[in-house]
């Protein structure tokens, strides 16, 4: 029944703009100050680090965010350096990063991801967080939750071989964390050589019944197929919070 209940809060409820979201900024390793929106349910909630594609921003998430927060997360929505807009939300960490010719090649964004996860560690109050990555991040998501105690889940949405020449797919070797993943009709090909080495117990998988929608957009509520994705998603996320929190 709580399953039911929570499928009929996330699918036939108005998407809900929330008041609790705020900006926040921290500072990467190299000293890039990162901006990322602060979506807060409840203090002792866990937390979702949410990541954008390729050319985007944090604004990815303004929809997706608060369906989060109807089922019980907080959610940080992170400016990677390497993007541009999403939602006509600009990002403000790829802009400061080309105001100071710091280096914003997709890989370099692995340290904005690190430092969200150090300002969660300094702030939140349960310290093991759900990660979301989508095009690009979705490959960096899983890279740094792999073998790493923080993390108790990864979603991937298109995940791919973008950091050419060095492999994805040796990065997750031994990868140990529960993992879903959603990819666009053409993309799946790749994504399953990506993931043929991780043991299939710990991978959930989306197959759209048409193309698809690349990466996070795929939950807009604008996709026709999004209810039945995000009850894909739930299902996953219930059984993350029956295994690990």
């Amino acid at each position: 029944m709580r399953f039911v209940y929570c499928f009929l809060i996330v699918l036939f409820a108005a998407p809900l703009h929330s008041a609790a979201q705020r900006r926040v900024t921290f500072l990467a390793s190299d000293g890039l100050e990162v901006t990322a929106d602060l979506y807060f349910f409840d203090g002792a909630a866990p937390y979702i680090i949410l990541l954008h594609q390729e050319n985007g921003s944090r604004g990815e998430y303004r929809e997706i965010a608060p369906r989060f927060l109807r089922m019980g997360f907080n959610c940080l929505a992170v400016d990677l350096r390497s993007g541009r807009e999403s939602n006509f939300v600009q990002n403000e960490t790829a802009a400061l990063a080309q105001r100071n010719n710091i280096p914003a090649m997709f890989l370099d964004s692995e340290k904005d991801i690190l430092a969200a996860v150090d300002y969660l560690g300094k702030t939140a109050v349960v310290n093991r967080y759900i990660i979301f990555g989508s095009g690009f991040s979705a490959s960096l998501a899983m890279k740094v939750a792999n073998q790493n105690w923080r993390f108790n889940a990864v979603i991937a949405f298109s995940p791919g071989e973008f950091f050419t020449p060095l492999s994805v797919k040796d990065w997750l070797k031994d990868f140990d964390q529960l993992l879903y993943v959603a990819a666009t009709a053409r993309e799946q090909p790749f994504v399953a050589e990506l993931l043929k080495d991780i043991s299939a117990q710990l991978i959930t998988e989306y197959r759209p019944s048409g193309v698809g929608i690349r990466g996070a957009p795929a939950l807009w509520s604008e996709n026709p197929e999004s209810s039945e994705l995000w009850m894909s998603m739930m299902l996953f996320i219930n059984k993350v919070k029956e295994e690990k929190y």
